[in-house]
């Protein structure tokens, strides 16, 4: 009994029939964490000594039928920029390298009280800030499929270890891509939601307007569970929406017939790997023959994307982590003179270089003299992008394409030209700056046998019809399978 193969909601139903237990799920998780993780590095903690503790106490509720919930005692790893009560929370970043939060976030809530089953915290580019996790001060993640490559970021720890199987499914956080891009990278499922959808309490904010925290599971039913216990409104987070239509599980269903889908010329075009875009443009060919509508048409403004983005970000960026001084919490220098130099010290040696970059790149667009010529063109930008959208979407159900130019880079390749590192969020950039939901579906792999990812945009509250046709796709195209299964195959 291979458990670790199960989907979460697999794993839930087998627990809920006594097929298995909640320590045994536990201790497959371990023993794969234990195996695996000097080669990847997915984890920045593990909670082994709790860990078993809440497996008996999770399998107790269960049994007594306290806990009924649809991922009762299944095992999930959660993006180390989402604060959990008593468990270290890093952000990935030596400043906070001793910071133990005293409440959770609302989405871990949200997990616990469905009867998850917390394993510990994934490794991620710090502070959210890269696209490869090759920014963590503790050490890159590898791509489970090829340990040469990246497995994407930010949320790179949670994507490995979903397809590494070292947990059953995993939480993100995307603010230009970052669970999208690294689930494309990782040949796993991955989902932003529509922004408000699910509350940021408690998520250590990159920025604020943009950061949305997402699933990241091994198929699109897994997804639309986990997206369903997520949702929710949340008086904590002012951005929080009241929905009444989260049942995203009820849109699993094998049919397009008649769903217009719409394939931007610009994403299509110079840049795109020849083939990632063969490998697109066969999904869309499947869709089409499912009876979908598919055609190409101009979605303007994308060039403007990368730019309007990046200011955006690295303005909320600096004004965000502003808050990191060495006083109340996080790391301090040890050799000061004076508030000022204590001030300077803590900030030089706690954060690294990529975020420095951006807290530096956030105050000059923000100050005198730069703020109308960069900031607010930035914001107009970032409505006429909105407008694009929404005239798209006045034609058409979904918009399709590929989730980023490339497979998988190699490790250091991306560190050692930034500014390519940033145009590789080309395609998941604008999602956010329209608040828009969107998922990444493997859709084939390359010559290297290294994942490609489909990627679906929806209009504003249309998770729907992404998890509609995604599941509809994913039972076209069959099982896409995993680095074990391919290795074993050797």
């Amino acid at each position: 009994m291979d458990i670790l193969k199960w989907t979460a909601t697999e794993l839930a139903a087998k627990i809920k029939n006594k097929e298995v237990t909640v320590m045994e799920a536990a201790q497959a998780v371990l023993d794969s964490i234990e195996k695996k993780e000097r080669h990847y590095n997915c984890y920045i903690t593990v909670d082994n000594e709790g860990i078993m503790k809440r497996a008996e106490d999770i399998q107790r509720r269960i049994d007594s039928g306290e806990l009924t919930g649809r991922l009762a005692g299944v095992p999930v790893a959660i993006k180390d920029n989402m604060c959990t009560q008593g468990m270290l929370t890093t952000c990935a970043s030596r400043m906070l390298g001793n910071f133990i939060p005293v409440f959770s976030s609302e989405a871990v809530l949200n997990l616990e009280k469905e009867g998850a089953l917390i394993i510990g915290k994934t490794n991620m580019d710090e502070f959210a800030m890269g696209s490869t996790t090759e920014t963590s001060a503790y050490g890159e993640t590898k791509n489970p499929w090829d340990e040469s490559r990246v497995p994407g970021g930010s949320s790179g720890g949670s994507a490995a270890a979903v397809a590494a199987q070292e947990c059953f499914f995993a939480l993100g956080s995307d603010t230009g891509g970052s669970i999208r891009q690294p689930a494309s990278y990782c040949g796993v499922v991955g989902m932003k939601p529509t922004y408000g959808t699910v509350s940021r309490y408690g998520l250590i904010a990159y920025g604020s307007s943009l950061d949305q925290i997402g699933p990241i599971s091994k198929d699109v039913t897994d997804c639309a569970a986990i997206l369903e216990v997520l949702a929710s409104h949340d008086k904590k987070d002012s951005t929080s929406i009241f929905r009444n239509d989260t049942d995203f599980t009820s849109a699993l269903i094998e049919d397009v017939q008649g769903m217009r889908i719409g394939i931007p010329k610009d994403y299509l075009g110079e840049g795109l790997d020849a083939e990632v875009k063969e490998a697109v443009l066969r999904a869309a060919q499947v869709l089409k023959e499912k009876g979908a509508v598919v055609e190409e048409f101009d979605l303007s403004l994308v060039e403007y994307a990368i730019p309007a983005y990046y200011t955006i970000a690295a303005a909320e960026a600096s004004s965000n982590l502003e808050r990191f001084d060495g006083i109340k919490y996080g790391y301090r220098t040890r050799d000061y003179e004076g508030l000022h130099n204590m001030y300077k010290k803590s900030r030089s040696e706690g954060f690294g270089a990529e975020v420095k970059r951006r807290i530096m790149l956030g105050s000059f667009v923000l100050s005198s003299g730069y703020y109308d010529a960069y900031y607010l063109k930035a914001l107009k930008v970032k409505a006429l992008i909105k407008k694009a959208f929404d005239e798209a979407f006045s034609r058409y159900d979904l918009i399709l394409g590929p989730v980023a130019p490339t497979t998988a880079p190699r490790l250091g390749e991306s560190l050692a030209d930034p500014i390519k590192m940033y145009l590789g969020d080309i395609y998941t950039i604008s999602v956010n700056l329209a608040g828009l939901p969107a998922m990444s579906v493997p859709c084939g792999k390359d010559s290297q046998g290294l994942p490609i990812g489909l990627q679906l945009i929806g209009n504003c509250f249309q998770e729907k019809k992404i998890i509609q046709a995604a599941y509809t796709y994913e039972k076209a195209r069959g099982v896409f399978g995993t680095p074990t299964a391919e290795k074993e195959k050797v």
